[in-house]
């Protein structure tokens, strides 16, 4: 029964028009913005972590702005899971994006993209299936019943594949790099161990950062490019950005990959901070066995 309402309400979500939804985001992160709550307290740590350079005021101001975004991109999802391919990417300034990922492609060894969590990501779903196949590595929900939910929107017929975070999926990603296509890894969110796994500064601060794009970067050759799907406040009304890895990431020092990586999401994050998932514990385990956010 939870479950039925909880799809019925993602569908109701589809169905309103961007500028409400955009409207209800801003509305709902005010709200968490001015009462406490774990998120808020989230973001008010890394914020302040990652950015000593700004004053209290110009940190305040990126809190709140964070937690309006993060909204707006929550309650966007439904609309990109449900929605039109053709009429998602109507919406996107794609630049010189697409050329340099087929580009790269040509070379015939696949590509591996790295999509961290900033501004709306599920649009890539549209994206990626208009240049060609694509298989996603992803981490099932908490929630019961979103999981279906959210492959009926990533898994797009004849072009996308999601595959889970075991090892059933990782050799289902080897395989479509072998078949010169494209995989997808979200490339900041925390190994849940450190195995497979190594310390490197991100925005100056160690977090633990996973191996995985190095060793498919190393192991196949395939080259890594990062990119994420931004809000503007303009027409069209997202931007797609992108750049190429520095060789660095296939490095066989693990920590001189990792640091590469959190380089590449650092430079996209840094244009759009606010559209960043700020709420998000990234720093939770640090090397001297502290935790920041403990002081909450």
């Amino acid at each position: 029964m939870r479950t039925r309402l909880l799809r019925h309400f993602i569908r109701f979500l589809s169905l309103l028009p961007l500028p409400l939804l955009r409207g209800l985001g801003r509305l709902a992160g005010w709200i968490a913005y001015r009462l406490p709550n774990r998120e808020r307290e989230n973001a008010r740590v890394n914020i302040e972590l990652c950015f000593p350079e700004l004053d209290d005021g110009e940190k305040d101001e990126l809190l709140r702005a964070t937690l309006q975004e993060n909204a707006i991109t929550l309650l966007e999802m439904p609309a990109v899971w449900y929605g039109r391919t053709d009429a998602w990417l109507k919406r996107l300034d794609m630049g010189r994006v697409p050329d340099e990922i087929r580009d790269l492609m040509s070379r015939g060894k696949g590509v591996v993209v790295a999509m961290p969590h900033l501004g709306n990501f599920e649009i890539s779903a549209h994206f990626f299936g208009s240049i060609g196949k694509a298989t996603g590595l992803y981490r099932p929900p908490r929630k019961e019943g979103l999981e279906s939910v959210m492959l009926e929107g990533r898994n797009r017929p004849g072009q996308n594949r999601m595959v889970p975070t075991d090892r059933h999926g990782i050799k289902a990603l080897y395989e479509a790099l072998g078949n010169g296509e494209l995989i997808v890894i979200l490339p900041d969110q925390q190994p849940k161990t450190t195995k497979g796994a190594v310390f490197a500064p991100f925005f100056g601060v160690p977090a633990l950062t996973m191996t995985l794009v190095n060793r498919f970067a190393r192991k196949t050759g395939a080259p890594v490019y990062f990119i994420s799907f931004v809000r503007t406040g303009s027409k069209p009304e997202y931007k797609v950005i992108g750049h190429l890895a520095a060789d660095a990431i296939a490095d066989r020092d693990a920590e001189v990959a990792a640091t590469e990586l959190n380089a590449g999401v650092e430079k996209l994050a840094r244009q759009y901070p606010a559209q960043y998932q700020w709420p998000y514990r990234r720093f939770r385990a640090q090397p001297d066995g502290s935790n920041p956010y403990k002081r909450m």
